[in-house]
């Protein structure tokens, strides 16, 4: 389990990165899931329920629903955007994120970890001109960028 953000990105590819290189039966033998927390929480006017989003995407896709549906979003405090997993209440992290019958888990396979362990050796290996290639192909994805 890791932040649903780009820092949990990261934390995720370290993780993976090590299984792979050095508990790799854990991986073949499927063991490994990723719990999926979620990146935002909107808390819509009046007694609706609340809605957790997964992604930018996931959260937009809400909230022009909800618009159209005739529901408001408070202004001070419709959207919230968790920062880590220690932002979030003990409940409401095992609500989301821990509790088997509601929580959203995905198995990570040898393919998984090993696009990972890649992806690590690129960006923290010695080869330079491949890493520079790397992020030249890459940089037109910046909208990931978490700064």
């Amino acid at each position: 389990m890791a932040d649903a953000d780009v820092d949990g990105q990261h934390i995720r590819t370290l993780l993976l990165t090590l299984l792979f290189r050095f508990m790799k039966p854990l991986i073949e033998n499927g063991f490994v899931y990723l719990a999926q927390p979620p990146l935002y929480k909107l808390k819509w006017g009046g007694k609706e329920p609340v809605q957790y989003a997964f992604s930018d995407r996931e959260r937009d896709g809400f909230i022009q629903m909800g618009l159209d549906n005739g529901k408001r979003l408070p202004k001070e405090d419709g959207i919230q955007r968790f920062k880590g997993l220690g932002e979030m209440p003990a409940k409401e992290l095992w609500d989301t994120t821990m509790d088997p019958a509601t929580r959203v888990l995905i198995k990570v396979t040898l393919e998984d970890a090993a696009a990972a362990d890649d992806l690590f050796s690129v960006l923290m290996g010695e080869d330079v001109e491949l890493r520079r290639s790397f992020i030249q192909r890459n940089a037109k994805d910046v909208r990931f960028l978490d700064i």
